[in-house]
């Protein structure tokens, strides 16, 4: 994994630019029966193993929104603006949750600028972000990510 630095004035030009791939993260059930209880979502397929055993994934799964919110991080690891800049979230466009991530799973971002907007308060990026699951042959999720960078 390697971070893409880029200076404020070289995100105008960026748009297109592949980001590459982030570390992989462990998705272990501590991790979704933590995200259940901060999120009050306590499904049966994320947090009952006896049960989902039996359901149709063999096993417990990640919740979908936990998967996206692990986006902020992995994209910090993927792209730094320097010098002194703001990078806030500004929300999620097409978001879909294309293939479960199982329990014991390791998930990772792929991410590319796809569009640069000049705006009243600085850039507007479009980040398409892809959720890769090791060894499996769907993406989790794919996103285009909205991220406000101001100076």
């Amino acid at each position: 994994m390697t971070t893409t630095k880029l200076t404020y004035e070289d995100l105008a030009t960026a748009a297109g630019r592949d980001l590459g791939a982030s570390r992989w993260i462990h998705i272990a059930q501590n991790r979704i029966d933590g995200f259940a209880d901060v999120t009050e979502d306590h499904q049966w397929i994320h947090v009952d193993p006896e049960r989902a055993a039996s359901g149709t994934f063999g096993t417990t799964i990640a919740h979908g929104y936990l998967t996206i919110s692990l986006v902020g991080a992995l994209l910090g690891e993927l792209l730094a603006v320097e010098p002194d800049v703001v990078l806030v979230n500004y929300g999620l466009d097409k978001l879909r949750f294309t293939a479960p991530v199982p329990v014991g799973s390791r998930l990772r971002a792929r991410a590319e600028i796809a569009e640069v907007i000049p705006s009243s308060r600085g850039l507007q990026l479009t980040l398409r972000v892809i959720g890769e699951v090791e060894g499996a042959e769907k993406p989790s999720c794919v996103a285009d990510a909205r991220v406000l960078v101001s100076r």
